[in-house]
C-alpha cells in the first residue's frame, strides 16, 4: 500500500452550502479554516462547485480534492463537501438529513423565498445536524422539532383547536396578571 493510512475522525464535513439557481449564496457554513481560509476562497469554490454541478445530473462530484454531494430543489442546490477520501454515503445522509429538515420546516415549500424568510431556522436547523464539521444528528424529524416553531408563530388557521386554546388561555393569564 503506497499512501499512507488516515486516522479515523469525527470532523466529517467541511462545509455545507445552499446556492440559488444563480449560484449565489444563500446559505453557507465552512468547518475547516486549512481549506477555506477566508470569504474569498469560499466563493470562488461555491462557483467552481456550481458551474461543474448545476446541469449535471448527479448526485457526487470530486472537486479541488473535495468530495461534494449535491441535490437540486427548484431553485436552489444543497451541498455537502467533506475530504477526498470520506465516505459519500455518510456525506449523503447529511444531505438528506439538512434537506428533509428544511422542508419540514417550510412545509414542504422549498425554494428560494421561503429558505430567505426562515433562514433563522433554517441556519439552527443547520447548526443542530453538524456542529464544527461533526455530525451530531441526522434525524431530520428530531432536527425539527429542536428548531420547532413557537406556536405563537405558526399562523391561526395553521394551529389545532387546543393550540388555540392554550394560548387564549396564555393571553388570558397575562392580561389578568398586569
Amino acid at each position: 500500500m503506497h499512501g499512507t493510512l488516515l486516522e479515523p475522525t469525527l470532523y466529517t464535513v467541511k462545509g455545507i452550502a445552499v446556492l440559488d439557481n444563480d449560484g449565489n449564496r444563500i446559505l453557507a457554513k465552512y468547518y475547516d479554516k486549512n481549506i477555506f481560509p477566508s470569504a474569498k476562497e469560499q466563493k470562488a469554490f461555491e462557483k467552481n462547485l456550481y458551474n461543474k454541478t448545476h446541469r449535471a445530473n448527479a448526485e457526487i462530484i470530486m472537486l479541488d480534492g473535495m468530495t461534494c454531494v449535491y441535490k437540486s430543489n427548484v431553485d436552489l442546490f444543497f451541498y455537502v463537501m467533506g475530504s477526498s477520501h470520506e465516505n459519500e454515503l455518510i456525506l449523503m445522509n447529511v444531505l438528506t438529513s439538512f434537506y428533509d429538515s428544511i422542508s419540514q420546516i417550510l412545509r414542504k415549500n422549498v425554494e428560494k423565498r421561503a429558505v430567505l424568510d426562515s433562514l433563522d431556522i433554517c441556519m439552527l436547523a443547520l447548526d443542530e445536524i453538524c456542529d464544527g464539521g461533526i455530525i451530531v444528528d441526522v434525524d431530520s424529524s428530531s432536527v425539527v422539532s429542536r428548531v420547532a416553531l413557537r406556536s405563537d408563530d405558526i399562523p391561526l388557521g395553521e394551529q389545532t383547536v387546543a393550540q388555540v386554546l392554550q394560548s387564549a388561555k396564555e393571553q388570558l393569564k397575562w392580561s389578568l396578571l398586569k
